[in-house]
């Protein structure tokens, strides 16, 4: 379970900085919505499976209540997902 949540913790976190940087970009430099729109619904597919699992491994990998709030406070922080996995994950 836990290399599941490694690989989802992965791409929500590329998924993220892809829509913030180019999905923004294209959304209001050059008023193009559509990656916007490419990039949101996978991010956010992968986002609730992000939060659904950390709340799953919460007992298999021994974390307080402390621990599992900072893992889901590094969901919605660019590059937080990346942090979690060199700190607690590995």
């Amino acid at each position: 379970m836990k290399s599941i949540f490694r690989v989802v913790s992965f791409l929500e976190g590329i998924s993220y900085l892809l829509l913030m940087s180019l999905g923004l970009y294209y959304k209001y430099a050059l008023n193009d919505p559509s990656f916007v729109k490419m990039f949101g619904m996978p991010h956010g597919i992968l986002f609730m499976l992000y939060i659904v699992l950390a709340f799953v491994i919460k007992k298999e990998m021994n974390w307080n209540n402390k621990t599992l709030g900072i893992v889901l406070l590094a969901s919605i922080l660019p590059f937080g997902t990346f942090y979690i996995d060199k700190k607690y994950l590995r």
